[in-house]
């Protein structure tokens, strides 16, 4: 059997130890599981207070030479002291509650090895009225006891504090909750179980700390020690396999709580949120306001919530959420994100909703911004489902996975960077919405609204453009669509302080030649340098979100902005930005090119192209190993409106595998995603 445990009780005189420790000792006395020390004190056996052992100076002096304290000190004139034999308690496994003094743990904690320190608080007021309710001291002695200077908690020793401010009752039960959640401790063991993203607990089925059963169920627990904590969802081991004392975590779990094996945690349940009244009202259809949402955001993002009611708020979120309500939620995602401060008249920022393959204009709009003058730090996010992200595409030039440190840094030396938004305004919310959202297929464009311009303000911009691409195969599918989300955008991003122009785009077919990171950023310098070969479509558009973002500069405004951002690109100085920008991100010592495995796919029959499906493109260009592999792509060939005769090279595929490359092709002898004008579907030579 193990150690018990040894609650010091400490608290300034008023707090109400007595009566807490009366009243649990009524409350788990008959139990077995605990011991309540009697304190042996020189003062007389009827002399009111606590009930202890009365010990004259002399007989208390026999003792302690004795050897019979395990701890003893003088108070207000008497000696007090706590008896040894209960270290003898203690190694029976049961625990041992006593009265003691803050200015004794020091000297204590060395002599048994368990020890928790409860300490009793109350606010001033409440003290001194306790203590002129005695009736033993007048006012001055009062004050005088309360202004008095209490020694620091020594380090490495645990406390629990209490608060004992209201009535008896209320003040026993939260004691009697202090000591069981303490004597709830668990060796904790690293099982060999991998979890992904779930927390999971382990507990023996005949756990001899806790009823284990008792705990299955949606409900949560928290497992803490040594200033470390971390919630978790409970499994039981029916089997021999974990000790009755012990509670193992799963692989990521363990790591995440940092703490070694065999270190001893504190077991409770994880309270009932407080929001669930509000989470269950917008399940129902209801309209939440800013501090509701910041409840229910709050108790999501601390674990208290179960997947299964996780899941019904954003389903409901999913199904409508007012104009104000996506304000609100907009405030309360930034609260919870990683917020950067500029020293900064104007920082100006470019989202697209994207969906549209190679249409990788960010890589340009940075450059002509930085080499402004403007401040211009782009956070981007990874493919998700497509064949390239911007923060993919930037990663075959330069690092991108820049902490807060390291974007100021880039945008004090290049006025700009292209980074990962992982690292900065990915908050922990952003993990568990993603987790349920995906798989439900739950892409609300008021959400996605309120995610965005979050995010945005927590990069600390002041000016925010917006590419809204429509198209039946795009994320906005009409341009009524569109149109209505660039009025909530602008709308919601002037109630956070925001300057936000969004755009209504053409996202009918792929922008630019390349499809895969390493093919879209040739496109990009192709651009840049000016290059024959550069996409028109690329450039112009490029060029117009450019002038959208220059106009706000009033040293230029709207008049000059297009043919600003065109001298800029037009002379180089745009391109040697993008240098700046790489260089200050962290440059790769070789760029990565193009796959040098191809295989070209050409047109079947002739006919003008009427369509490209630019998602079945991009699953070609997925297959082929994008995004993954950087090099992995497609280089199209024929474009929209291009008379095609049999044989014509439609796309190039590009990887870095054969195996790869063969189930590219494959795929695109089955569907190449070019149209014609007589509605065939045009199919690989």
């Amino acid at each position: 059997m193990g150690s018990g445990l040894f609650f010091f009780v400490v608290g300034p005189s008023g707090s109400g130890k007595d009566t807490l420790i009366d009243g649990a000792k009524a409350a788990l006395g008959s139990s077995g599981r605990y011991v309540f020390a009697r304190r042996a004190i020189t003062r007389p056996a009827d002399a009111g207070g606590e009930s202890h052992e009365a010990l004259t100076p002399e007989a208390f002096e026999a003792v302690r030479a004795a050897g019979g304290f395990l701890i003893d000190w003088q108070a207000h004139g008497l000696s007090y002291g706590l008896r040894a034999d209960l270290l003898d308690q203690m190694a029976a496994g049961r625990h041992v509650v006593a009265n003691g003094s803050r200015a004794m743990i020091a000297d204590l904690a060395p002599r048994v090895p368990r020890m928790v320190v409860v300490e009793i608080t109350a606010p001033p007021e409440v003290l001194a009225a306790r203590l002129a309710g005695r009736g033993r001291e007048g006012a001055e002695s009062i004050a005088a006891r309360l202004e008095r200077q209490v020694p620091p908690m020594p380090p490495g020793v645990a406390l629990v504090q209490v608060a004992n401010d209201g009535t008896a009752r209320a003040g026993i039960e939260r004691f009697v909750a202090a000591l069981e959640a303490q004597a709830a401790r668990l060796r904790l063991v690293r099982m060999p179980i991998e979890a992904g993203r779930r927390n999971v607990a382990f507990l023996a089925r005949d756990c001899s700390v806790v009823a284990a059963p008792d705990y299955l169920g949606p409900g949560r627990i928290d497992l803490a020690a040594r200033g470390r904590s971390i919630r978790a969802e409970i499994a039981l081991v029916a089997d021999a396999s974990l000790a009755k004392d012990a509670v193992g975590l799963s692989v990521e779990a363990f790591e995440a709580l940092g703490l070694p094996e065999g270190t001893d945690v504190v077991l409770t349940r994880t309270p009932i949120p407080e929001s669930r009244a509000a989470l269950r009202r917008k399940i129902r259809g209801e309209a939440l306001d800013e501090p509701a949402y910041f409840q229910v955001v709050g108790d999501i993002v601390e674990g208290r919530y179960p997947e299964s009611e996780v899941a019904g708020f954003l389903v409901a979120a999913d199904r409508g959420l007012s104009d104000g309500e996506v304000l609100a939620l907009a405030k309360v995602r930034a609260s919870f994100a990683n917020r950067i401060i500029w020293d900064e008249p104007m920082v100006v920022d470019k989202h697209s909703m994207g969906g549209i393959p190679g249409s990788r204009i960010t890589m340009i709009v940075v450059p002509i911004i930085a080499a402004h003058g403007l401040a211009i730090p782009k956070t981007s996010s990874r493919a998700i489902t497509s064949a390239a992200g911007t923060a993919d595409a930037m990663e075959t030039l330069a690092r991108v996975d820049l902490d807060a440190a390291g974007v100021r840094h880039a945008v004090e030396k290049a006025r700009g960077c292209i980074a990962w938004n992982g690292r900065l305004s990915h908050s922990a919310l952003d993990d568990v919405m993603n987790a349920i959202t995906r798989p439900l297929g739950l892409d609300s464009n008021r959400w996605s609204v309120a995610s965005i311009l979050s995010k945005k303000l927590a990069a600390g911009s002041t000016h925010v453009v917006i590419d809204l691409p429509f198209g039946a195969r795009a994320r906005v599918k009409g341009e009524a669509e569109a149109r209505e989300m660039a009025r909530l955008f602008e709308q919601v991003g002037a109630g956070l302080g925001l300057t936000v122009e969004a755009i209504p785009t053409d996202g009918s077919v792929p922008i630019g030649r390349g499809i895969g990171p390493a093919l879209e950023v040739r496109d990009v310098l192709w651009v840049l340098e000016g290059n024959a070969e550069a996409p028109k479509d690329l450039r112009e558009k490029a060029l117009f979100f450019a002038s959208r973002i220059l106009a706000w500069d009033p040293s230029v405004g709207p008049g000059k902005a297009r043919a600003r951002a065109e001298e800029l690109l037009s002379s180089g100085a745009a391109r040697e930005a993008l240098d700046r920008i790489v260089d200050a991100q962290g440059r790769w010592p070789e760029p990565v090119r193009p796959g040098r495995l191809t295989h070209t796919v050409m047109a079947a029959h002739a006919g003008v192209v009427r369509d490209i499906d630019g998602f079945a493109v991009a699953g070609i260009a997925r297959l082929a190993g994008a995004p993954a592999d950087k090099g992995a792509g497609i280089d199209l060939k024929a474009q929209l409106g291009d008379a095609l005769y049999a044989g014509d090279p439609l796309f190039v595929i590009h990887s870095s595998t054969a195996a790869d490359l063969d189930a590219a092709a494959a795929l695109a002898a089955r569907f190449t995603g070019f149209v014609l004008d007589d509605g065939r579907q045009v199919g690989a030579a």
